[in-house]
């Protein structure tokens, strides 16, 4: 049989039968990314940004973060990232520099650390590997703590030092000359 119609209605029928362009799909999920972004308050500069995570398990999916690290994770009660750690945390796993603000208690300590412990893989006996400097000893034992708690098990020695003359003491009156 023939077919009639219109060439309205051609143009309609053609455009239902194509299928989505990859174009059409970048922009999509560029959409559902901002939409992401938007409801959680993330906003972000740059070019070429990583996605947002919205669990803690596409860090092990996606990023192989240590499984220790992650069920560390879950021990502290950490089920769902904050916002900061959301946008923070695969923005620094993709080796990116990073200036982020948010309020106190937002998890901006656990969106670094996380990153960090990642980079550094596996203990090792080098020294001193990463160095966390904090404006005020407060800051520096809160820092400490959760830096402890989230890489037991992994090895990892965790140190807070806060005097020379301690450190001398603890490290060895070389340690200075060394690292």
């Amino acid at each position: 049989g023939i077919k009639w119609m219109s060439s309205l209605e051609a143009k309609f029928e053609d455009t239902k039968d194509k299928k989505p362009t990859a174009e059409k799909l970048e922009r999509l999920r560029r959409e559902k990314i901002n939409r992401f972004r938007n409801q959680h308050r993330i906003n972000v500069q740059g070019t070429d940004l990583p996605d947002p995570i919205a669990t803690f398990e596409q860090l092990q999916k996606e990023y192989k973060v240590h499984p220790k690290i992650m069920e560390n994770i879950q021990a502290a009660g950490f089920h769902v990232p904050t916002p900061i750690q959301m946008q923070a945390i695969p923005v620094m796993l993709h080796g990116r520099e990073l200036l982020a603000s948010a309020p106190t208690g937002s998890g901006k300590t656990l969106a670094f650390v996380i990153p960090l412990l990642t980079h550094l893989k596996q203990p090792r006996n080098k020294g001193f590997r990463a160095l966390i400097i904090s404006p005020t000893r407060e800051l520096a034992s809160q820092t400490h703590r959760e830096l402890v708690k989230l890489a037991e098990g992994t090895g990892f020695r965790i140190h807070m030092i806060h005097k020379a003359a301690e450190a001398a003491k603890k490290f060895g009156p070389k340690s200075s000359k060394k690292f």
